[in-house]
């Protein structure tokens, strides 16, 4: 991923980070995100925790080689891992940016709700 890509990524990445300690736990991805309404939760199938953390395991997945090492906290490697396996996929870094900027608001133009929309 070149530096242009890099920064969206991490522009994303310290959306997310809301105590700016460098890495993502369950309590960032709480702040950000609400699970309540999403359809899994709704049934009873699954947890809260437990939708917040598959959303976790997303970014430490392209991370890890082994299956078991996850710990739930996305470092900014990890994140970054993430996004060069998206970046890969795209030819043109104006499309990068369309898509990074229309997913995390990184230009802060609308008005986003919470995850699944609802209100916590």
């Amino acid at each position: 991923m070149n530096d242009f890509r890099k920064n969206f990524a991490l522009k994303a990445f310290a959306i997310m980070d809301a105590d700016s300690s460098g890495s993502l736990t369950l309590s960032d991805i709480k702040g950000k995100y609400n699970a309540k309404k999403h359809p899994k939760v709704i049934s009873g199938e699954k947890t809260e925790d437990e939708i917040l953390y598959e959303f976790m395991d997303t970014f430490e997945a392209h991370h890890h080689e082994c299956a078991g090492t996850a710990d739930h906290i996305i470092t900014k490697d990890e994140w970054c891992a993430y996004y060069n396996n998206v970046s890969m996929s795209i030819d043109d870094d104006a499309y990068f940016e369309l898509m990074m900027t229309n997913a995390w608001n990184l230009n802060g133009a609308k008005v986003t709700k919470k995850g699944w929309g609802g209100a916590i």
